[in-house]
Formats: structure tokens, C-alpha cells, sequence
């Protein structure tokens, strides 16, 4: 979503707005797709796997990771703390919010989020075969996390399409970044993990999430993700 003005303004504007970041990186995705929720143009920097730029290391000097956000030239490192910062800066009546007004809806979409990280993204890895580690068990671990989730949007949607309600949250940004790799993780492993009869409300929440506009033009194809996974310099580093 682009704002209204001439293409001096909105080039402006994007340089004003920077992201060192990945096409392939679930952490990368949410932020963009928060910056295109709040209408907000931005530059996006392209990072080589095995091969950081001076610009990401001089950002980011603790982590060395991606994706961090250049607002003015001021870098805003982690993604969820960046999904946060985008939140507070942005705020207008036809920028929607990402994080609830209540603060125990907040603290109870930051918990979820939280939740996905540290559960999701490190059983990807294993299955992936870039980490030690016991694929069956990963893929257990993935099940369980889905059955809490498939609870979860039942309490937190309230009947509404996401876990934000009628609009794209905090924790469908986080968990909604990982969509594209699950089918990409399934090729790869041959373990199906998404089943419909199992997780009714989670695959329709999948489905609506995928092809909602500010999502659809940012989410990778299984394909590619799927090459870039087994390329070798992903392989030589599995974490970056």
C-alpha cells in the first residue's frame, strides 16, 4: 500500500525506511508485511547468506543478524522488537494497530509469539537437516505447538478471521512468517505437518493469511524456499 504523492516523495519516503533483510528469512517477512499493513514505503536491502555486509554488521554489532530496521539511519534490531517499534512510530487512524489496546491482550499476543519462536523455528531447522537433532521428535514438537495454536485462535480470535480479530495482529505477523516454510519443511522432510482435520481453524487461518494483499506479494514460493534450503551456502550457515 502505497501512499498518495509523486515519485520523489515516495522515494523519499522509502529511504527514510530501510531493511536489511532476506527474501527467504521468516523473521525479515513480518516486518514486511507490518510496514505494508501501516502504509509505510521503505528500501529493502537484499543480505548474501555467508557473506554480511559491513552495513549489517555495523547495525546489528551484537547479533550480526538479520533483519534490522533503518528508520533515518537509527537501526531497531529483532523482529519482534522491530514489529513493536513499527507500531509506536506509525500510528495514525488509517495506519492499523498491530498490538491490542488491553494490555493483558497484549501480553497474551507477546506470550504466543514468543511460544512460535521458540518452538516452530527450531524444529524447522532439524527438519530441515541444517541442525542435529531427532526429525521425528521435531516434527512431534511442531504438532504439539500446532494443537496449542489451533486452541489459542479459538480464544483469541473470538470467531473473528485472525488472531488479532477482524485485522492482521502481532501474533499473525510472528506465526503467519512461518506459513511459507511449512509446506517448504514438508517437501524437505516428507512429514506432513499441516492437516486440515486436525487443525481446522489453524489451515483456514493459514489460508486467509497467505493471500491477504499486504502478505501474497512477500511470502516465498515452496519451491524456491526449498532450493535455497538445500543450497550449499545455507547448509554452511544454517542460523543466519
Amino acid at each position: 500500500m502505497a501512499p498518495n504523492g509523486s515519485g520523489e516523495e515516495e522515494a523519499a519516503a522509502a529511504a527514510a525506511v530501510r531493511v536489511i533483510g532476506g527474501w527467504a528469512s521468516h523473521y525479515a517477512i513480518r516486518v514486511y508485511v507490518a510496514l505494508k499493513l501501516k502504509g509505510v514505503e521503505y528500501e529493502f536491502l537484499q543480505e548474501v547468506v555467508g557473506n554480511k555486509s559491513e552495513l549489517l554488521l555495523q547495525s546489528n554489532p551484537v547479533h550480526k543478524k538479520i533483519p534490522v530496521l533503518l528508520h533515518h539511519g537509527k537501526p531497531v534490531a529483532e523482529s519482534m522488537i522491530i514489529l513493536q517499534y513499527i507500531d509506536e512510530v506509525w500510528v495514525s487512524s488509517n495506519r492499523p494497530a498491530i498490538l491490542p489496546a488491553d494490555p493483558y491482550e497484549r501480553a497474551v499476543q507477546r506470550f504466543w509469539a514468543q511460544y512460535v519462536d521458540d518452538k516452530i523455528a527450531p524444529a524447522f531447522l532439524v527438519l530441515r537437516g541444517l541442525t542435529n537433532g531427532d526429525k521425528d521428535e521435531a516434527a512431534e514438537q511442531v504438532s504439539t505447538a500446532l494443537e496449542h495454536l489451533e486452541e489459542a485462535f479459538v480464544k483469541c480470535s473470538q470467531g473473528k478471521h485472525y488472531f488479532g480479530g477482524d485485522r492482521i495482529g502481532f501474533l499473525d505477523l510472528v506465526l503467519g512468517s512461518h506459513l511459507g516454510w511449512f509446506k517448504a519443511v514438508e517437501k524437505i522432510s516428507g512429514i506432513k505437518l499441516l492437516e486440515e482435520a486436525k487443525y481446522p481453524e489453524f489451515t483456514a487461518w493459514a489460508d486467509r493469511f497467505c493471500t491477504h494483499h499486504a502478505v501474497k506479494d512477500v511470502m516465498p514460493e515452496t519451491d524456491k524456499l526449498v532450493e535455497f534450503s538445500t543450497s550449499s551456502a545455507v547448509k554452511a550457515k544454517p542460523t543466519d
